[in-house]
């Protein structure tokens, strides 16, 4: 792992590291925010997966979330949205290719060689954390995501209930089997059978029987993604019909920018730290 870069913010350390990633094939670049701590302590750990077009950077610089990540006590990582290089395959379109992994592990050609984000996320990255952050207490992970990002932390966490204790989301996409970004990023990953789609669909994986104890959902009213692509009607549903305690927020005059993200990214570091106790 390189550091690429480290400064100090409220007493604890914002750093940019850099690893050869044996998932995607190529060097990936993450943010970590590390509290100010005590020598041997262990500390919690939430997740922020980012949006269509996003890199770390954007959270990192616009999200807001070392102050209370400070006073709470919680390790903040911020991945890359997907795989980079010039060799790695791309797309015109801004809702596919680079910047848009949609935190899937590719199976159709040419993306399968690098479009692993699905491994990156849920196996490389946490053994690297593990291995190069000793405070960070991964038995004690949350996860949560803006856009495609909330879409990556309902369905990781959904799969891996055991290993993440709290999941939130800012404007997720519920159920990309029903919205046209999700259509088009499944099919383009994933070819035309829909049924491997379920595997990365919130809503569908609810319905298939997957479940976490409760959900924290910021949504803006104002979003202009909210009713062809958002959807958060479905999720609320399918968590009514299986008993999961949804708390479903809707923000009057909010849209689905870092302005938004930002005003509330500090209630979800405090509510992921009250789980993550």
């Amino acid at each position: 792992m390189e550091t690429v870069s480290t400064s100090k913010a409220y007493g604890g350390t914002q750093g940019v590291y850099r690893h050869a990633s044996t998932s995607t094939g190529t060097d990936m670049t993450f943010a970590v925010y590390v509290p100010p701590h005590d020598d041997g302590a262990r500390l919690p750990v939430l997740w922020f997966l980012s949006g269509l077009t996003c890199t770390h950077a954007n959270v990192m610089d616009k999200g807001e979330y070392r102050r209370a990540c400070a006073e709470l006590g919680v390790i903040f990582i911020a991945p890359d949205t997907s795989p980079r290089g010039n060799d790695v395959p791309d797309d015109e379109a801004y809702d596919f290719g680079k910047g848009a992994g949609f935190y899937v592990d590719a199976t159709e050609e040419p993306w399968a060689a690098n479009f692993r984000m699905r491994s990156y996320i849920e196996n490389e990255l946490p053994a690297l954390i593990a291995a190069e952050f000793p405070m960070a207490d991964m038995t004690r992970q949350g996860i949560t995501g803006h856009s495609m990002g909330g879409h990556g932390a309902l369905t990781i966490a959904l799969r891996n209930p055991d290993r993440f204790r709290s999941v939130s989301a800012f404007a997720p996409i519920v159920a990309p089997l029903h919205c046209a970004w999700g259509e088009k990023a499944l099919g383009g990953y994933l070819g035309q059978d829909r049924a491997t789609w379920r595997a990365y669909d919130a809503c569908a994986l609810i319905e298939d029987g997957a479940r976490v104890n409760a959900i924290l959902v910021d949504q803006g009213d104002a979003d202009g993604f909210l009713a062809d692509q958002l959807k958060p009607e479905l999720l609320a549903a399918a968590c009514d019909a299986a008993g999961i305690d949804l708390k479903l927020r809707m923000q009057p005059g909010y849209d689905h920018s870092y302005t938004f993200i930002s005003t509330f990214l500090g209630d979800h570091v405090a509510w992921h730290a009250e789980r993550l106790k």
